[in-house]
């Protein structure tokens, strides 16, 4: 692959407002398919926003009524906002485009990045993004004092976690010592261009997270890496490790076209 750039939006009190940052992702998109520049990756800080991707369901949305950008990208609802790392790879792929192999390569950069500061992440099949595998099911306390055949989220169909206090909330996931989600992933690919990307969690306030359902599942929670090593982990300290990850397996990528299969 050719060189991967990266373009720094702002962090910090020069965080960058969504919308902005997404007008500046179309422009750099249509230079990107005219071949007017190389692949391009974004990487900012937001001041706090949601944003709810095309697979949104309402009962996933703030019930307080909170605005929500609703976005092209593919996945569900998330939060964006201080503390957080959020990148977008635009990027030029073979047709016709290989989505998941495109977001298996986002995750392997994250993966490696978050082991370069001693936490152990992986994958977690059927569900994108980062994950920090929580206690074996019969290991984990019990939420108020049920044992899990009789946890509501699942067997309630009409269960809402943001309703039933804080031993539900997704930011408390780590107490509950379930799966929680480190990173987050969604794109959009279009005219073979790639946009959207991923949104990495150093050390946000996560009870943002407890208006919604993230990304749309109600069993597992969110975490971040100075939850999980247990000291304040910056975006200054993980921006360059996440730039060389993002570099090193991205610029390295064996790209093929997805595999169309014939009758």
């Amino acid at each position: 692959m050719a060189e991967l750039g990266f373009v720094r939006l702002g962090f910090g009190a020069e965080s960058v407002e969504y919308t902005r940052a997404w007008d500046e992702q179309r422009r750099v998109h249509a230079a990107r398919f005219a071949d007017e520049i190389e692949d391009t990756c974004l990487l900012v800080e937001h001041l706090p926003v949601y944003t709810a991707g095309r697979r949104t369901d309402p009962s996933e949305r703030p019930l307080d009524g909170t605005p929500v950008v609703d976005v092209d990208r593919g996945g569900k609802i998330t939060w964006h906002g201080p503390g957080q790392l959020v990148g977008y790879p635009i990027m030029k792929l073979p047709r016709p485009v290989d989505v998941v192999a495109h977001v298996r390569r986002l995750e392997e950069a994250l993966i490696r990045t978050a082991a370069e500061f001693g936490l152990e992440t992986t994958r977690v099949e059927g569900r994108s993004g980062v994950w920090v595998l929580g206690d074996p099911v019969e290991e984990r306390p019990k939420i108020g004092g049920l044992s899990l055949e009789f946890d509501p989220r699942l067997h309630d169909e009409e269960f809402d976690p943001r309703l039933n206090g804080p031993e539900y909330a997704p930011s408390n996931a780590g107490q509950r010592r379930e799966d929680r989600k480190l990173a987050a992933i969604g794109i959009r690919v279009a005219k073979g261009v790639t946009m959207h990307g991923f949104a990495l969690n150093v050390n946000p306030d996560s009870t943002w997270f407890d208006r919604i359902i993230p990304c749309g599942i109600r069993d597992a929670g969110v975490t971040s890496l100075s939850y999980e090593l247990g000291r304040d982990v910056t975006i200054a300290e993980v921006l360059p490790v996440v730039e060389r990850h993002l570099k090193d397996v991205l610029e390295h990528a064996e790209l093929r076209p997805r595999e169309i299969e014939t009758a």
